[in-house]
């Protein structure tokens, strides 16, 4: 079966989101390392567990919202546990489990780290689009969600009328 190629205007469209999906993660990652010695996905791992009832979470739930293998993301949380901004214990609900807790140094450094990042993304995203743009992009984020996301596994990230 022939593949149906792209035309001109959605290669052009489709080439442009590769661009920003490949170069967005190293702008966010340059500043946080720069100003917060954080990898994003560590600042991401604390901002899910800062916003987390008694800022704590199963592994499990934590690898989802993080869209993480649990492999993965065990490594990050050892890696903030040995800095001291999380600590896991067993899960008191099911021993089987563990959860993962944001200490206060955890807290510290991600209060701390936020309005840098909250900058970067400003200045490189949002700033670059108008009002109406903003809300495009909202509704192409959740057509494409839908389709990547069918389960809505991250919704509660990308959704704030859900929580």
């Amino acid at each position: 079966m022939e593949p149906e190629w792209l035309s001109s205007d959605e290669r052009a469209a489709w080439l442009r989101l590769v661009a920003v999906v490949e170069l967005l993660p190293g702008v966010l990652d340059a500043q946080l390392r720069s100003e917060s010695a954080l990898t994003h996905f560590e600042y991401f791992v604390l901002a899910m567990l800062s916003e987390a009832p008694e800022r704590t979470l199963r592994m499990t739930s934590l690898a989802q919202r993080s869209n993480a293998t649990l492999p993965r993301l065990s490594h990050v949380v050892r890696r903030l546990e040995d800095r001291g901004l999380v600590e896991r214990h067993p899960c008191p609900e099911d021993g089987r489990a563990t959860n993962a807790r944001l200490t206060q140094a955890g807290w510290d450094a991600v209060v701390a780290a936020a309005p840098g990042h909250v900058n970067t993304v400003r200045r490189n995203v949002l700033d670059a689009l108008t009002p109406r743009q903003l809300e495009q992009l909202r509704g192409i984020g959740d057509a494409l969600l839908e389709r990547l996301d069918p389960n809505g596994r991250m919704t509660g990230l990308y959704d704030p009328d859900s929580k």
